[in-house]
């Protein structure tokens, strides 16, 4: 391995101890990432050249030499995100901390992709401008579907209707300014966020983070590592057969996972029972049959509970393929995890293996409710700074 590879993963180190650990003295770093003080030291002062990070005096230390802590710089290096979903696309620009500058929300309709992808882009230089944010350093692109990362190809996006589209190709001719664009489904980047910028209690190295929307997909991580698969289809847990000849699935198949645990099935579920007219179906969104849910409807409450118990039957699969430290679900179902927690817990007993389910440990994402927003920054900040989280 040459010298220029080595600095390289050494630098990647450094900055992943201070990501993760900062504020943080450079002794420590050396004391943790087992690399003489020399080689830190100069590591960090290239960083410090870099604006990537900023070094501050220890405040009320005892008297002598004040210790310097190392931490990430701010407002330095924005990225923009983009996050493609079938109903709603979510754009933002977001800071090297995962702090969100600015989000918007746009509609995503039927015009030709180039049209509709240069328009996002456009909306996302509109408000660096007018908040007067410092030029994007690259460009994050998360899309519900199954994507080629590594050629920045989305090969299926059935809600998008989308197939083996040269996603990077098409945003570098329409920002041919931009130097790095970054593309991943929506699950996988999901993932690498909760790895990134996760805020739980005990660091996750190991986990399986389970993304809940219009569909039903998974990143899984081993040892800090996401799994990509042979064909990239690894995680895609809402196309395994759930009920056998079941309901018809946007894959072609019937009885998919997703068919009865996405937001889309819940809502079609809810509109159903409430006997609501087609056209007053097309309308209502998983935000109000939660809230509905929160102010006592009780066919809200029954088919968010049922979202659950299906939710807990899929998890239950995931587990005895996977076995886990943990489940992270993301989604906007979190917004009601008191109701649904119970139900999933319920639906991953009911799929047991001889009882050995209940150790995995499941929780809500520390994301809040951009989880794929904050993922296409996370995969965009991987590329810029050649990070080790993979």
């Amino acid at each position: 391995m040459n010298s220029r590879v080595v600095r390289s993963l050494n630098r990647a180190l450094v900055l992943d101890l201070v990501r993760e650990r900062g504020p943080i003295s450079r002794a420590s770093l050396a004391r943790i990432s087992s690399l003489n003080k020399s080689t830190v030291s100069s590591i960090v002062n290239g960083l410090l050249e870099e604006d990537l990070l900023a070094e501050e005096l220890v405040k009320n230390t005892v008297v002598g030499r004040k210790p310097l802590n190392l931490h990430l710089k701010t407002g330095k290096h924005l990225v923009g995100a983009l996050s493609f979903d079938s109903k709603v696309t979510r754009l933002a620009i977001v800071d090297i901390d995962g702090t969100i500058r600015h989000t918007l929300d746009v509609p995503t309709n039927g015009s030709p992709v180039r049209d509709f992808v240069s328009a996002c882009i456009t909306h996302l230089e509109t408000a660096r401008k007018q908040h007067r944010f410092p030029r994007l350093q690259s460009i994050g692109i998360t899309v519900a579907g199954v994507v080629d990362a590594s050629q920045s190809i989305v090969e299926y996006a059935p809600f998008l209707g989308w197939k083996d589209l040269d996603l990077g190709a098409l945003v570098r001719d329409i920002v041919p300014e931009v130097s790095v664009v970054a593309i991943e489904n929506d699950a996988k980047a999901s993932a690498v966020a909760e790895l990134f910028f996760g805020r739980h209690k005990s660091r996750l190295g190991s986990f399986v983070f389970l993304s809940v929307s219009e569909g039903v997909g998974a990143g899984i991580v081993i040892d800090s590592v996401v799994l990509k698969g042979q064909a990239h289809l690894a995680g895609e847990f809402g196309h395994v057969t759930l009920v056998e000849g079941g309901e018809p699935c946007e894959c072609g198949n019937r009885g998919c996972w997703q068919a009865y645990a996405s937001e889309r099935a819940t809502v079609s579920r809810y509109a159903r029972s409430r006997q609501l007219s087609h056209q007053e179906a097309e309308k209502v969104t998983m935000r109000q049959v939660i809230h509905a849910a929160s102010m006592g409807d009780a066919v809200a409450r029954d088919e968010l509970v049922r979202m659950g118990d299906y939710l807990g039957l899929g998890i239950s699969n995931i587990i005895k393929a996977v076995d886990p430290d943990t489940i992270v679900i993301g989604g906007q179902i979190t917004g009601a995890w008191d109701l649904v927690y119970p139900a999933i817990v319920g639906g991953v007993r009911k799929g047991g293996f001889y009882g050995k389910l209940d150790h995995a440990t499941i929780l809500p994402t520390s994301l809040g409710e951009l989880p794929s927003v904050l993922g296409a920054a996370a995969i965009s900040y991987r590329k810029v700074f050649g990070t080790t989280t993979s």
